[in-house]
């Protein structure tokens, strides 16, 4: 189930432009929004090293590149939407990330990367640059974007889930998206669903789902592949190592998302993310499969389909936040 996308994300004619921002563990995208539609788009690896600021730099900087590339004046920009990882800490109420694929200081050296941050600072340097800046979890900005734009567009109960570098979800029930007390509701990638100790979270938990399960896990935890596309296409060419690991994994996944679909009482899960998006026609089969059947009160009538805005959710989350 695929929605249609709206021409280039265009606001109206005459509005103001606007920032749109997507950090993830492995990349940063950063677009001007206008009335010709997306503009100047950018993309970089995420910044882990240096000071704590320098992700909140990195985005800075990224956005006047991406003006100019747009020919808009910095001046211009009316708003700047974040769509970022999580989690969220508050610091004077301004959001700091504490992100287990960005923050070293949280799991500590055997995670592997290279800073002590134990947060990131990101939305203070931002409010000091531009007059109005919203950041949201990614998962609840792509939710947004989803119900907006995408495969989830009328439907009250709800979540969008995101299979990439890391595990997150937006989450939304009577109409009303989650948010929490420090916007962080919908972090399923730190549920516990299965015994496992053979997996260090960045977070520092030993054997959540995104330890298990998420792109940057899998090679890990299977280190005679490169990485998860590796896994995937091995098991779709039909290798029989590769395909019990595949279906390992969605054995796990697909408890997650019953535990979502059997807590929420939800009508349709949008699936996103890079390590679901590339496969998807082999892996949706198998998370459907591994919740058919189970406690039919709640799970019929309960779809799982692909995010309507594709490989562009990124986009439409960031813009849903400030357009």
């Amino acid at each position: 189930m695929t929605a249609s996308l709206p021409v280039s994300f265009a606001l109206p004619a005459g509005a103001a432009p606007v920032a749109c921002v997507d950090i993830g563990g492995t990349k940063v995208a950063v677009a001007i929004v206008d009335a010709r539609g997306v503009q100047g788009r950018l993309v970089e690896p995420t910044i882990k090293q240096g000071a704590s600021d320098a992700l909140a730099r990195q985005v800075l900087r990224m956005i006047g590149a991406s003006c100019q590339a747009a020919h808009i004046a910095p001046g211009a920009i009316s708003a700047v939407g974040v769509a970022s990882c999580g989690p969220f800490v508050l610091n004077q109420g301004r959001v700091e990330l504490s992100t287990p694929n960005i923050c070293g200081g949280l799991a500590g050296s055997a995670r592997g990367l290279p800073n002590d941050w134990r947060t990131a600072v990101l939305e203070a340097p931002l409010h000091d640059a531009f007059p109005r800046v919203r950041v949201e979890n990614d998962g609840v900005a792509a939710l947004q974007a989803e119900r907006r734009w995408g495969a989830l567009q009328g439907i009250d109960h709800c979540a969008y889930v995101t299979w990439s570098t890391g595990i997150g979800a937006g989450l939304c029930v009577d109409g009303r998206v989650l948010r929490g007390k420090n916007g962080n509701a919908g972090h399923a990638g730190h549920m516990f669903v299965v015994d496992n100790a053979d997996a260090l979270c960045g977070c520092g938990n030993v054997g959540d789902l995104e330890a298990l399960v998420a792109g940057n896990a899998l090679p890990r935890r299977f280190v005679e592949y490169a990485d998860a596309a590796a896994i995937l296409i091995a098991a779709k060419a039909g290798d029989a190592k590769a395909k019990a690991i595949i279906d390992g994994v969605c054995r796990i996944m697909g408890r997650a998302l019953y535990n979502l679909i059997a807590t929420l009482d939800l009508e349709r899960i949008s699936l996103g993310g890079s390590v679901f998006w590339h496969h998807r026609d082999y892996l949706l089969p198998r998370l459907q499969a591994e919740i058919r059947g189970k406690l039919p009160a709640l799970t019929d009538g309960c779809t799982l389909v692909e995010a309507g805005l594709g490989e562009r959710v990124g986009d439409g989350a960031a813009l849903a936040l400030v357009a």
